[in-house]
């Protein structure tokens, strides 16, 4: 594993390396993926038929017993491997929530890697989809968001992490990623 140090909120990046995460993408190796986040080369995965008979689907059932199904080979427990809905990258949009005062603080991105370092340290572990590489929030600015719950959305596909944020949550110094940047729109009213 390789630790980098560079500007900005990110402070120490790990990596692996000479191998993307899962489910990285510009790494030059296109990835199959076998049971939750596990990814490997395809390269050799077609084998071919030692005679033509071998390649039809007969329907004939084999004496021989049926391989025992794959365990999981990802970090997350597999339940919850399951019910990821991950981009096609692999990642998963996760909301950043200041715990005590329900403030949206940020929207950062986790793959299975990132998603259980944060489960297992009790810090926020993001994915940089720029970077491809793996960042803890506050490492170098000290604007540590430290985990108080999380949750999975009803479709599987969003993160909510509840965290005590520590200082800013922005890179740009505010506190949020929000603060100044309001949109004009339309306000709607209930009935």
């Amino acid at each position: 594993m390789a630790v980098t140090r560079g500007a900005g909120d990110e402070g120490n990046r790990t990596t692996t390396a000479g191998r993307a995460p899962t489910g990285a993408p510009g790494h030059g190796v296109e990835v199959a993926r076998k049971s939750f986040g596990s990814a490997r080369p395809l390269r050799n995965r077609t084998r071919r038929a030692a005679c033509p008979a071998q390649a039809l689907d007969l329907g004939v059932m084999s004496e021989q017993p049926a391989p025992a199904p794959a365990a999981p080979s990802g970090p997350l427990p597999e339940d919850l491997a399951r019910s990821l809905k991950r981009d096609a990258a692999g990642l998963v949009a996760a909301i950043i929530q200041q715990f005590d005062t329900g403030e949206v603080l940020m929207l950062g991105w986790m793959d299975d890697e990132a998603l259980h370092r944060t489960m297992t340290t009790g810090r926020v572990t993001f994915y940089s989809r720029s970077r491809q590489e793996y960042w803890r929030k506050g490492d170098a600015s000290g604007h540590v968001q430290w985990v108080k719950s999380l949750a999975l959305d009803c479709d599987g596909d969003a993160l909510l992490v509840r965290v005590d944020q520590v200082g800013a949550a922005c890179h740009t110094g505010t506190r949020t990623c929000f603060d100044g940047r309001d949109l004009d729109a339309i306000v709607g009213h209930a009935g």
